[in-house]
């Protein structure tokens, strides 16, 4: 079930309801249409703020009922060994935390299917303080914060905006060159060790339009968080996370994004 709350009601729906069962309608036409080059049409990216075995093991087995909507890969003996995606409409996606790899990829057969993808672990940084971390994220090149490369589990690179404007979402000015620049060497980095490459979260509005938004990540203006978006989709960036979804698709649509 879903819920925001630390005590559940009885009314919480189901994940099957609340996902799968109201994207039926577009995965069985994605299925019939069988338009493999616009696959995937959906992202689930698993954001998991508990990650005890049993609840790990419940999302394992739900994806298997829908095994055959989502994007899978055969797990291999060796983890260094790649295999290539058998292509669905649905792509599953969750983040770094060895407990999620041990369930999601570790106890997984050698011959089965993969099911969900993990993020990439970044490269520790040694830092005496907060400061000197934030400092480091956004000056160091991009090899320093990761130097390892995809596994057939870890096919992801997620990252805060923290790597690309010193202090983040708050403490960013004018959009400029040299941040274009720093923007590119990152994404260009993660495609050539062979990641996907995602920021978080890209906002960008008033404080009287929050809908309950973190403003943490707000750039304060959709006139800046515009000018990001357009500088992610321009870099190759593979997966942008925002509040503002209706927003962030018009902006695809009109540079030719899918």
């Amino acid at each position: 079930m879903l819920s925001h709350e630390p005590e559940t009601t009885g009314s919480e729906p189901l994940l099957r309801d609340y996902f799968f069962e109201r994207v039926r309608p577009i995965v069985e036409k994605a299925l019939a249409d069988n338009d493999r080059g616009h696959w995937p049409l959906i992202v689930l990216h698993f954001d998991f703020k508990s990650t005890e075995a049993p609840l790990l093991h419940a999302v394992w087995n739900l994806l298997g009922e829908y095994e055959g909507w989502i994007t899978t890969a055969v797990k291999t003996a060796d983890p260094n060994q790649l295999s290539p995606f058998e292509p669905k409409p649905i792509l599953v996606i969750t983040e770094e935390s060895d407990e999620q790899e041990e369930v999601f990829f570790r106890q997984v057969p050698v011959g089965a299917k993969l099911r969900v993808f993990g993020s990439a672990h970044d490269t520790p940084v040694e830092a005496t303080s907060r400061e000197e971390r934030i400092h480091l994220a956004a000056t160091l090149p991009p090899e320093k914060l990761l130097s390892t490369p995809p596994t057939n589990y870890r096919r992801w690179w997620n990252n805060s905006w923290f790597v690309v404007e010193e202090g983040g979402q708050k403490q960013a000015g004018d959009w400029t060159a040299a941040d274009d620049r720093r923007l590119r060497a990152l994404v260009e980095h993660a495609h050539r060790l062979g990641y996907w490459i995602r920021f978080y979260t890209l906002d960008g509005f008033q404080p009287a339009d929050g809908q309950g938004w973190d403003d943490d990540y707000n750039f304060g203006s959709r006139e800046a968080v515009l000018a990001r978006w357009k500088a992610a989709l321009a870099a190759g960036v593979n997966f942008v996370a925002t509040d503002q979804y209706e927003d962030l698709a018009t902006v695809m649509k009109t540079a030719g994004k899918p």
